[in-house]
């Protein structure tokens, strides 16, 4: 009698090729990416076309996770030093010969111009991780200069184009690489009271622009119409919401477009006004599981450059996050930093796309070994 092959359900057939994801993290990043739509509706509604934008984002930074997914923690270790010295011999590239805009050098005309300063948001973990597995956990306090060196040398190069925002979102994951490796607090502290003494060189070398920026922090009302605007009114805003907020659509400070630039960087005030306090309250809970589930995935990783690398990436997470809110409240400079997962854009997603699917790529190979 012939054997008659077993027809699989869809469900099934697909299933290997969702098997790649992370349950939880997937869960989470949903959640979010749902409530960046509904908060983009609200703050795009004279846009045309950003959300449908948005959603194209998306779709692109789901294939970029699932890509990443499904490349083994390996592989990128055998990535890790093509990949940082291309990123640093770009950003050459762009000191040298790149592309001037609005009165910064940050890109590279190559048929179409991008951004290489992207590139090392990933490539400096990445990197670090590699060199601290290199060690193979035999650390000295020559290991961290070597480190730092690594490190300083795209900020530095990223800071000179200048763009503060995304220099800072290079030094965060490289600078907590060299934490979890093993950095002392005797030498965090040292780090702390040298960079208080260097403020003065600091303020000297920042641009007159950066230095604004510093004092509209201090004093928004100095220049209420200028400089000060969009502190105030971004303030302004998530004060307004008060504790339930005033509802989906219904945010005054942003239908009458007081919030400046509210679909990107200062999404998080069209939603403090139209949620309020216990919508924050739910977003803070949507990060802080998305926190907490990837230093999961980093304490279960199998060897050191995957513990290392997950845990630079999630905490990178905090440092959008918390640079994001910081600046839209009043509390820190606006660096032009983008709230993870709802800001509208493609460059910024289609990166935290892949930083998450390297996460899944830990987590899943990790359940492979143990099998």
């Amino acid at each position: 009698m012939a054997h008659i092959p077993e027809r699989r359900s869809l469900g099934r057939r697909l299933k290997p090729y969702f098997a790649v994801f992370d349950g939880p993290l997937a869960l989470i990043l949903f959640l979010l990416l749902c409530t960046g739509l509904v908060t983009l509706s609200s703050a795009g509604h004279d846009f045309p076309g950003r959300l449908e934008g948005q959603m194209r984002n998306i779709l692109v930074a789901f294939v970029i996770m699932w890509v990443a997914a499904n490349v083994p923690p390996q592989t990128l270790l055998r990535l890790a030093v093509p990949v940082y010295t291309v990123g640093v011999a770009l950003l050459i590239a762009v000191a040298v010969a790149g592309t001037v805009k609005k009165g910064a050098r940050r890109w590279l005309h190559v048929g179409v111009d991008i951004q290489p300063s992207e590139i090392m948001k990933i490539a400096m973990p990445l990197m670090l991780a590699w060199y601290f597995q290199f060690k193979q956990g035999v650390v000295r306090w020559h290991s961290f200069i070597v480190a730092a060196v690594l490190l300083v040398i795209p900020v530095g190069l990223i800071a000179r184009q200048p763009d503060l925002g995304t220099s800072l979102l290079v030094l965060a994951p490289g600078f907590y690489v060299i934490f979890l490796a093993g950095l002392s607090w005797k030498a965090l502290i040292g780090l702390a009271a040298a960079a208080g003494a260097s403020l003065p060189v600091v303020w000297s070398m920042m641009h007159d622009y950066q230095r604004e920026r510093v004092m509209t922090l201090i004093d928004p009302t100095s220049d209420p119409l200028g400089k000060g605007f969009h502190i105030i009114q971004s303030t302004i805003a998530i004060g307004s919401g008060g504790v339930t907020g005033k509802g989906y659509m219904k945010g005054t400070q942003a239908y009458l477009e007081f919030i400046p630039e509210r679909t990107t960087d200062f999404i998080f005030s069209v939603y403090s006004e139209e949620f309020g306090l216990v919508g924050n309250l739910v977003l803070l809970f949507l990060y802080l599981l998305l926190i907490g589930r990837g230093l999961m995935i980093a304490a279960n990783a199998p060897n050191l450059f995957t513990r290392l690398l997950a845990g630079s990436i999630t905490m990178s997470f905090f440092t959008y996050a918390f640079v994001n809110m910081g600046m839209v409240s009043g509390i820190l400079p606006v660096v032009g930093v983008p709230l993870p997962f709802m800001s509208y854009g493609g460059t910024a997603l289609f990166t935290l796309g892949l930083a998450s699917g390297i996460l899944m790529s830990i987590q899943r190979h990790r359940k492979l070994v143990q099998t």
